[in-house]
């Protein structure tokens, strides 16, 4: 059995229900835009974590529904960072949007960036000129690096929040080692073997641990001509602990699991410049590099270009408690994307808010009335094992995806837990969904 799905045993209902769609045919379902269909067209634009749950939540229902994405797959963004390391390959995280959908009745996918919309005449344009027209529309366009308009930055700094982002890093650490081997000079090798990860978040520590295991493995056993401690990992975070967004403990656990494997890392410190043989750090420090990660910031990835709608400061569009934007009747802004306040701030741009704003907008698509929105999530402690950190393999922050109702308790975990290495389809993603606390999910 794969240990990643032996913590949740199959739903008889659900085995059920997709036996009985395989035994119905895709070839009689008309396309979307058929004429003679009378029932609610419904236009999602992204195949994200809420785009997708907001797809699953409609199948089967009594609309249409047309999944625009500019990928043909869902992303589990949440281990992008094992990818970057080597330690899973990009078909382990990436699971086919048509594939999903080939047995539904109602949901149609296709491959498509959408360049404009028209909210009062209620259609979308996609880059080739088709105009797609809707009665409700979903906007679930995600999240892409934020640069903060430093162009020299985004040309000298590898993202990592897309797949061929984190090939190129893997395809670049793997070049810094064999150029590393290969040079005479002390200090050009060193700079080779030296890699700056910038931000100290999920993604900057999940990274610099795997990283760390991963130089662990391979120099001086594949490299026998590199010394292990020739290689130097620096982690900078310009807040006062790493993973500000959890438990002050669990940034303490993290800080200890990343000097273990060997990474350095600096609090309160700033890449204040770039420089032609590394980065510039609060101080005036140089650290010659060939290598910088940018994990420090996410911006909405805005799909809006030719309409004006209020945002906040941080530049996502404003809905209200129903994640409706105003003045655009019909339109919903999930995830990333939207601006919703959630205690004294936003709700945060994380995976499982995103899926249960999916959730509930579908419910008020269908035409009923559910409560009023609320998240399961408390304070940082999440219903999805997908977004807590793991400073390596072998050393998550949270192991949540057993513990269910118990997660605010996780970090009474003893510090070391195996984590096995997991394929997350969408199957799995939704036996791990099922097994959340969702006020919002639906009866079915």
């Amino acid at each position: 059995m794969d240990p990643s799905f032996a913590f949740a045993a199959p739903n008889p209902l659900g085995v059920l229900r997709k036996m009985l769609l395989r035994r119905a045919s895709s070839a009689d379902q008309p396309p979307y835009d058929s004429p003679g269909m009378n029932r609610p067209k419904v236009v999602i634009v992204g195949g994200g974590f809420g785009g997708l749950t907001c797809a699953n939540e409609l199948d089967g229902c009594s609309v249409d529904v047309l999944l625009l994405d500019s990928n043909n797959y869902h992303l589990f963004t949440p281990l992008l960072y094992q990818v970057a390391t080597a330690l899973l390959n990009p078909s382990d995280i990436a699971y086919p949007l048509r594939s999903r959908f080939r047995r539904s009745r109602n949901v149609r996918f296709r491959q498509a960036r959408v360049e404009e919309m028209d909210f009062a005449a209620k259609t979308v344009r996609t880059e080739n000129g088709d105009a797609i027209g809707y009665d409700w529309l979903v906007l679930a366009t995600g999240s892409t690096n934020n640069y903060f308009g430093n162009q020299k930055l985004a040309d000298a700094a590898i993202g990592m929040k897309t797949l061929p982002e984190a090939l190129r890093l893997r395809n670049h650490v793997l070049a810094c080692l064999e150029q590393a081997s290969k040079t005479s000079s002390d200090a050009d090798r060193r700079r080779w073997l030296t890699f700056v990860v910038v931000g100290g978040g999920p993604t900057g520590v999940e990274y610099a641990g795997a990283l760390g295991e991963l130089l662990r493995i391979v120099v001086g056993r594949d490299y026998p001509d590199l010394r292990p401690e020739v290689a130097r990992i620096v982690l900078l975070e310009a807040r006062d602990r790493l993973l500000p967004e959890f438990a002050e403990r669990l940034s303490r656990y993290a800080r200890r699991a990343l000097r273990r494997r060997g990474v350095e890392v600096r609090t309160q410190t700033l890449m204040e410049d770039i420089t032609d043989r590394g980065v510039r750090v609060t101080g005036g420090e140089e650290v010659e590099t060939a290598t910088i990660v940018w994990s420090a910031g996410v911006r909405a990835e805005d799909a809006t270009v030719s309409v004006e709608v209020t945002r906040s400061p941080s530049k996502r569009v404003i809905v209200d408690e129903q994640f409706r934007i105003k003045d655009c009747p019909g339109a919903f802004a999930i995830g990333d994307l939207a601006s919703v306040r959630w205690t004294r701030s936003e709700l945060p741009m994380l995976s499982p808010p995103a899926m249960q704003a999916g959730r509930y907008v579908a419910r008020l698509i269908l035409g009923e009335s559910p409560p009023r929105f609320a998240t399961s999530t408390r304070g940082p402690s999440l219903p999805l094992a997908a977004t807590l950190p793991s400073a390596g393999r072998t050393t998550p922050v949270h192991r949540l995806h057993r513990l269910g109702c118990l997660a605010p308790c996780a970090h009474l975990l003893p510090d070391r837990v195996s984590q096995p290495t997991c394929r997350p389809d969408v199957v799995g993603m939704e036996l791990l969904a099922s097994r959340s606390t969702d006020p919002n999910r639906r009866a079915r």
